[in-house]
């Protein structure tokens, strides 16, 4: 199945060199091998590899490439300074596409060595939106249950989607995190992520955390960091105005993998929309260049709504997630009426779309199907 990121891809490269980053097993390496048959001399080499390592450290592929896909490369010792090199001295006919997990991506330090060099795609797996400009079936149910990763979304049954998941959190979880940081006490690390599957949708307390593991707040948030810079888990933060004062109150936990949440329907349902408002949110930036972000709204008495966009730090919609009651909100419309944010209640279950009082009560898979990305 194609990607639809495919063509903002083919046209970067020809200005700069491309960063393709995202989740593990999102279709990063699919993606590029399909952008290689665009091209007439393509080379792919894969850093694991040890024939492909020696051709990358030694740059002998061949002098008429018209496509290099470097994969992996972040577990090169100095990729960056790598990359600058050979993208500064590659020929004029050469395109030069990047692939590879989260590291390549953390918090967007690149360094000064690669700025003004690359464009960056995150890749996600697929969504209602994304599915709907491929014209493929929509299933939201299928969405939550196995996810938007390719593998299990397009298994034959329910059994061969699980099989990949239990495959995936073990590597995960055995070999991913290694990479990232030294993990003294993997026992923990298991009981944080067995812990936020649990607590998706809801406030995090670090010190709570810690308590129940018996560790440290500093050891939980930094196991959490891990998790996020290997796309597995991502934060949402309560917006304010003072962004670093919004940093330090509670985030929210979301999985990219929904069927790794463990949770009523709602929960999940909850999950399947934060992961698709981020997606649409990462694709407005990367393509449109329109710096937006993904909070919630709470106030210190607890009145809370689940979702609220914002760009350039200003909101632009309040979003309120539903499984089947229609009726309204009552913390949408005192954040609605108080400061007079666009709002929106998103129903998994819903009749016919209304509005109430300036408030729309949206169907959720026909509002998420219509999404940029």
């Amino acid at each position: 199945m194609e990607r639809v990121q495919k063509k903002f891809v083919i046209k970067d490269l020809e200005k700069k060199m491309v960063l393709i980053v995202g989740p593990r097993q999102a279709g990063k390496t699919w993606l590029s091998k399909d952008i290689a048959k665009e091209f007439k001399n393509s080379v792919y080499l894969n850093y694991d590899q040890a024939l492909d390592r020696k051709i990358i450290k030694s740059q002998s592929w061949l002098p008429d490439t018209d496509l290099l896909i470097l994969d992996e490369l972040h577990k090169m010792e100095g990729w960056k300074n790598y990359l600058k090199g050979v993208f500064d001295t590659k020929p004029e006919s050469m395109r030069l596409l990047v692939t590879g997990s989260a590291r390549l991506d953390i918090y967007n330090q690149f360094g000064d060595s690669l700025a003004g060099r690359y464009f960056r795609h995150r890749l996600l797996p697929f969504s209602l939106a994304e599915l709907a400009q491929l014209k493929e079936s929509l299933n939201m149910d299928r969405l939550n249950d196995r996810s938007g990763f390719p593998e299990p979304y397009l298994a034959e049954n329910d059994t061969e989607a699980n099989r990949w998941r239990l495959q995936y959190i073990n590597s995960m979880l055995s070999t991913d995190i290694f990479e990232i940081d030294k993990i003294y006490n993997v026992k923990a690390m298991q009981l944080v992520f067995d812990m936020l599957r649990t607590k998706v949708g809801s406030p995090i307390s670090y010190q709570s955390l810690a308590e129940d593991i018996a560790v440290s707040p500093t050891t939980v948030k930094k196991y959490i960091q891990i998790l996020e810079v290997l796309f597995i888990v991502f934060r949402v933060t309560p917006y304010s105005k003072n962004i670093a004062r919004s940093l330090l109150k509670e985030p929210k936990i979301y999985f990219f993998d929904t069927g790794i949440v463990q949770g009523d329907d709602g929960v999940k349902l909850e999950n399947l929309v934060a992961v698709s408002l981020l997606k649409n949110i990462y694709a407005m930036n990367d393509y449109k260049a329109k710096q937006c972000a993904l909070h919630y709204l709470r106030t210190k008495e607890g009145i809370e709504v689940d979702f609220a966009i914002s760009c350039q730090d200003k909101i632009e919609s309040i979003i309120e997630v539903k499984l089947s009651d229609n009726s309204l909100s009552k913390a949408l419309v005192y954040f609605h009426e108080k400061y007079n944010y666009p709002a929106m209640q998103l129903v998994k279950f819903l009749r016919n779309e209304y509005e109430n009082n300036g408030i729309k009560i949206l169907k959720a898979e026909k509002f998420l199907s219509k999404l940029f990305l």
